[in-house]
């Protein structure tokens, strides 16, 4: 299989004397797991997320066996999403503790696909966090209407830090990226990692997938793991259509 240069290290998992949280967050649009599941499950299980974002999860026939076959295969479980959140889906590692998930459907757009946020509050150790997966339209009036929803239910989560993630389709000029970042860490831009461009795999060419986070949290590292250990090329082309956004993020203690 092909092989890529190595990365520098991204810091590993692990909590610290003061009780923060060293956290491991992917973000990954899986297109429904049509392509190759088995370089899909190990492209996830090199990049060793705490919190698994995805968008464009299995949402039609048997949408919780194949959710429930891609936990099985990265070691994780699932939190919450899929179909009733119409894509965005949670997974996560043993080491996080769940308070509760919700999944958000937004107003439909008639002629358009529904969307919708997968959401949930963690524990890790002593920090305490929401996370939200979101996979923003393709037209550009109603990206912009979701980009501020996203912003209206990060206020509305009961939690000292937040994490967000999912695929904009949206550059970082865009409207919608840039109003998410002018309210959110936008985690790429704030401590950049790995490489930056997300669509396509074959030919990466532009950033429309993107992790952020509210102001307290330290960023450690974020962009796409081409190089990591266990992360080949031939990998990230067969998986999907997209590249994965892996960060680092340091929350404190709650």
């Amino acid at each position: 299989m092909a092989t890529l240069p190595p990365l520098p290290p991204l810091p590993d998992s692990r909590t610290e004397p003061d009780g923060s949280a060293v956290i491991r967050v992917l973000s990954y649009n899986i297109r429904s797991m049509r392509d190759d599941r088995a370089a899909l499950a190990r492209v996830i299980t090199a990049c060793a997320p705490d919190l698994l974002l995805v968008q464009e999860a299995p949402r039609f026939f048997r949408w919780r066996k194949r959710a429930a076959w891609l936990a099985a295969h990265t070691g994780l479980v699932v939190l919450g999403g899929g179909a009733p959140a119409t894509g965005p889906l949670l997974l996560c590692s043993l080491r996080v503790a769940v308070e509760h998930t919700e999944d958000v459907l937004l107003p439909h757009t008639p002629g358009l696909h529904r969307r919708g946020f997968a959401t949930a509050v963690v524990r890790v150790g002593r920090a305490r966090l929401a996370v939200l997966s979101c996979h923003l339209s393709l037209q550009a009036a109603e990206r912009y209407a979701q980009a501020g929803m996203v912003l209206d239910r990060v206020a509305a989560m009961d939690a000292p830090h937040t994490v967000v993630a999912g695929d904009l389709n949206d550059r970082p000029d865009g409207r919608g990226f840039r109003l998410l970042a002018g309210k959110l860490q936008d985690c790429r831009a704030v401590r950049p990692w790995g490489d930056e461009y997300t669509s396509t795999p074959e030919r990466p060419h532009q950033r429309i997938d993107a992790v952020f986070a509210t102001g307290g949290v330290e960023v450690l590292g974020c962009g796409v793991p081409r190089g990591l250990p266990g992360v080949t090329e031939t990998d990230l082309r067969a998986a999907t259509d997209h590249l994965p956004v892996l960060a680092a993020l340091r929350v404190p203690a709650g």
